[in-house]
């Protein structure tokens, strides 16, 4: 009897614990948690977080802020530009085999592309990231394409930057900086900052 008593109390107990947890499931204000996981905008200054290593998330991002914008010109609006940049940046870090040694001042990074559009894509980045890094960080980035196989030498005049560049090696000096994200806002937004390039997707 005094087991029977101890089930039984055990049971009503767990009934219990589901039945409050249940509440306050039913309690929650699910807009307002829906509300925290939407990107943050600034209508006046638009500000985009997403990096570009997940492009789906980055599209998504600039459309809400492009919705969000009152001076959005929808006839300039380029998502699609965008959606072909991240493909970029996605043969950059992911489709490439990539060997690193230092030298004096910096590394030499020998950058195989493993794909012909991961040759296209490291054509058209390294095109424009040499002379974009050395006006945010003073760096000095060499570029030579070999056949489709590209060499980068980087390196800096300030010895208290050898180790750091060396640290960051090839793809860490590729995401240095805050520049991806307003070249992202450019794109979508209609003023695509590599519109200038040579290659063509």
């Amino acid at each position: 009897m005094e087991m029977i008593k101890l089930s039984l109390g055990i049971v009503i107990s767990m009934v219990m614990t589901v039945v409050n947890a249940e509440m306050d499931h039913t309690n929650m204000d699910h807009s307002a948690m829906m509300h925290h996981t939407q990107p943050m905008i600034q209508v006046n200054e638009v500000t985009l977080t997403e990096s570009g290593t997940d492009p789906f998330a980055v599209m998504q991002e600039a459309i809400a802020a492009l919705e969000a914008n009152p001076d959005t010109n929808w006839e300039k609006v380029n998502i699609e530009a965008l959606r072909l940049h991240l493909v970029e940046m996605q043969d950059m870090t992911l489709n490439v085999d990539v060997t690193q040694t230092h030298i004096d001042n910096g590394f030499k990074a020998v950058v195989a592309p493993t794909s012909s559009r991961a040759v296209k894509s490291l054509t058209r980045v390294l095109s424009a990231h040499p002379a974009q890094m050395k006006a945010e960080t003073g760096w000095d980035m060499q570029v030579s394409n070999n056949n489709g196989v590209f060499t980068l030498n980087v390196t800096t005049e300030n010895a208290k930057d050898v180790a750091k560049i060396r640290g960051l090696g090839y793809i860490g000096v590729m995401a240095y900086g805050n520049h991806h994200q307003p070249h992202h806002w450019a794109m979508a937004s209609g003023d695509n900052p590599h519109a200038g390039h040579s290659m063509k997707h």
